[in-house]
């Protein structure tokens, strides 16, 4: 499939981790090539049956840039959760990076 966009603009090292049951940090790194101004936000979709949904408490970097988010209220369920970050810029059109995964596996 061919994306639209910068190559190398979209987030790297894309992790999520869960912790005292129902709190999920998910983070990432800033596209090496993406233009200064890239701004990223994170939707997820916890079961098929959610609707997406954007991030309500994004992790900021020194520069105000999203690189991550937090979760509170996580329903650990056996189907996979798709997340898709996609960012956005005034120089460039930036890539999307979006990835399915087993919440319980975490």
């Amino acid at each position: 499939p061919v994306f639209a966009g910068m190559n190398g603009s979209a987030i790297e090292n894309f992790s999520c981790m869960i912790y005292n049951i129902s709190l999920m940090n998910c983070t990432w790194q800033a596209g090496r090539d993406a233009p200064g101004d890239t701004q990223y936000f994170l939707y997820w979709q916890n079961l098929r049956y959610d609707d997406a949904m954007e991030c309500e408490l994004y992790i900021k970097d020194e520069n105000g840039r999203n690189t991550g988010c937090r979760f509170q209220n996580v329903k650990i369920a056996t189907e996979k959760a798709y997340f898709l970050v996609n960012g956005s810029s005034n120089d460039s059109l930036i890539q999307f990076y979006d990835e399915y995964i087993d919440l319980y596996k975490i």
